[in-house]
C-alpha cells in the first residue's frame, strides 16, 4: 500500500496558543483598545467645547457648514464698512483686505476637490438645512494654501481691530467690529492640525495638582486598604468559628459590600452633615473632632471621612475573601500545634498568616487597584474638595474629561491611571507568583 499523506496537524504547543486566541482577542477588545484609543487621544489638543478642536486631525480641514454660512455675513460686512471709510486712510488697507479674502476664496469654490462639496453645502445653509454628514461638512484643503489663508486672515483681524481701537466714530467702530468678527469666523472655519505629541504629558507630569492627586489616591489607598485588612481578617477569624446563628451574622457582614457605592456615600454625607449628621454629633460628643461641622469641611477631616466610609463599605469584601482562605486551613494542625502547647496567638501567628499569605496577597492585590481606581464614593461624597483636598487622579480625569470636555489632555490622566495600575498588579503577580512557587517547591 502506497504512503497516505498526513494531513495538516497542530503540535501541543501551537495548539495552546490557539486555544488563548480568543481570551486574547476579547483581552484586547475590553481593555487594551481603549487605552490605545485614550493614548491616541491625549496625543491631540482634543476639544469638545472648541469648535477648532472637536476631532482630531493630522492636516488642515475646512468646515464647510461655518465657512459657508459666515462668508455670506463677511461680504455684507465687508461692503458696508468699504463705503463707510470711503476716502479715509483705513480704504486703501480695507479694500486690500477684501481683494486678498476674495482670491482665495474664489480658489475654494472653483478647486477640483471642494467645489461641488462647497456648492452643496453653500445651497443647504441657504436654505437654512444643517449639514449633519460629516463627509459632506468637513473638506481637505492643503497644508500651504491654509496657511497663507489663515496668516491673511489673521492679519485682516489685528488691522481691523486697531482701526476700531483708533476711531471716535460710534458707528465706524461697530461696523469695524462686525466686520472683525465674521473674518476671524472665517478664520475658525478653517480647522488646524491639533497633533501635538507628548506635549500633554510634560503639561501634566508637571502640574502640582496631578500629584497631590496621585498623593491623595496613594494615601487614600494604602490607609484604606491597610484598615481593611486588619479588620476583615480579625472578621474573617470570627465568623470562621462554629457558634448558633453564624449563617446570618455572615449575611449581616455583607450587607455594607451589597449597597450601591454611590448610595453609601450619599449615605455617609447625611451621617458627617454638622447640623444633624449622627456620625459627627456623637464624634464631637466624644471629643475626637473639635467641631461637628469640620468633617467635611476641612481637608484632613474630608479625607478622614472618605477614607472611613470605604473601609466600612469594603471591609466585608476583604473578610470574604480572608474567609474562603481560612477554611482551606486544615484543623489538624492547630490541634497538632495545641498538643505541642502553642497558644492561640501563637497558633495565629506561625499557622494561621503563613497559610494565608497567598489569599491575602489576592486580597490586597483586588482591593488596591479597586482602591486606586476610586471614583464613585469621592464624587459622590466630597467632590474632591474642599480645595481637592480629596481629589484622586479618577475625580481629576473626569473633571477634565467631561466638566471641562477636554478629551486630548483628560486622556493623559487616563493613561497615567492605567500605568499606574498596570505597575501595581505587576508588582503584586510577582509575589504572588513567588509565594505560589515557594509553595509548590516546599511540597514536591
Amino acid at each position: 500500500m502506497g504512503d497516505k499523506k498526513k494531513g495538516f496537524q497542530l503540535n501541543e504547543k501551537q495548539l495552546g496558543y490557539l486555544m488563548v486566541l480568543p481570551a486574547l482577542i476579547l483581552i484586547f477588545a475590553i481593555t487594551l483598545w481603549p487605552v490605545a484609543q485614550s493614548f491616541y487621544n491625549s496625543m491631540f489638543d482634543y476639544r469638545l467645547n472648541d469648535p477648532t478642536r472637536n476631532q482630531t486631525t493630522l492636516s488642515y480641514q475646512i468646515d464647510m457648514e461655518r465657512y459657508a454660512d459666515n462668508y455670506f455675513f463677511y461680504e455684507r460686512d465687508i461692503e458696508s464698512l468699504l463705503s463707510e471709510v470711503e476716502g479715509t486712510e483705513m480704504e486703501d488697507r480695507i479694500a486690500e483686505i477684501q481683494t486678498q479674502i476674495d482670491e482665495y476664496h474664489q480658489q475654494i469654490v472653483t478647486s477640483d476637490n471642494l467645489a461641488e462639496q462647497y456648492a452643496i453645502v453653500d445651497e443647504m445653509v441657504t436654505n437654512f438645512e444643517p449639514v449633519n454628514d460629516n463627509d459632506l461638512r468637513y473638506g481637505e484643503i492643503s497644508n500651504n494654501f491654509s496657511e497663507e489663508y489663515t496668516e491673511i486672515l489673521e492679519s485682516a483681524t489685528e488691522d481691523i481691530s486697531e482701526f476700531q481701537m483708533a476711531t471716535d466714530d460710534e458707528e465706524l467702530g461697530e461696523q469695524l467690529a462686525s466686520a472683525g468678527n465674521t473674518i476671524d469666523q472665517l478664520d475658525r472655519a478653517l480647522i488646524r492640525p491639533n497633533f501635538i505629541g507628548l506635549s500633554n504629558y510634560g503639561k501634566y507630569l508637571t502640574e502640582g495638582r496631578t500629584w497631590d492627586a496621585m498623593w491623595n489616591t496613594i494615601f487614600f489607598t494604602v490607609v484604606s486598604v491597610f484598615f481593611e485588612l486588619i479588620i476583615g481578617l480579625a472578621v474573617a477569624i470570627v465568623i470562621n468559628r462554629a457558634f448558633i446563628g453564624r449563617g446570618a451574622v455572615r449575611a449581616a457582614v455583607l450587607i455594607p459590600w451589597a449597597i450601591p457605592t454611590a448610595v453609601s456615600a450619599m449615605m455617609w454625607s447625611y451621617l458627617y452633615d454638622g447640623q444633624f449628621g449622627i456620625v459627627a454629633h456623637y464624634f464631637h460628643q466624644l471629643g475626637l473632632i473639635s467641631d461637628s461641622s469640620i468633617l467635611l469641611s476641612t481637608g484632613s477631616g474630608a479625607m478622614f471621612s472618605v477614607i472611613l466610609a470605604d473601609v466600612w463599605k469594603t471591609m466585608p469584601y476583604m473578610a470574604l475573601l480572608l474567609l474562603a482562605g481560612l477554611q482551606t486551613i486544615s484543623e489538624s494542625l492547630y490541634e497538632a500545634a495545641e498538643v505541642d502547647g502553642a497558644g492561640k496567638f501563637q497558633q495565629f501567628l506561625y499557622i494561621t498568616l503563613p497559610m494565608l499569605k497567598s489569599a491575602i496577597l489576592v486580597a490586597l492585590l483586588f482591593r488596591t487597584l479597586d482602591a486606586f481606581r476610586v471614583f464613585d464614593l469621592i464624587y459622590v461624597l466630597t467632590g474632591g474638595g474642599p480645595a481637592n483636598s480629596t481629589e484622586s487622579v479618577s475625580v481629576y480625569a473626569y473633571q477634565v474629561l467631561f466638566a471641562q470636555q477636554n478629551f486630548g489632555e483628560g486622556s493623559v490622566l487616563s493613561v497615567i491611571m492605567f500605568l499606574s495600575v498596570a505597575i501595581i498588579s505587576i508588582l503584586f503577580i510577582k509575589l504572588i507568583g513567588s509565594d505560589l512557587f515557594e509553595d509548590k517547591k516546599g511540597k514536591s
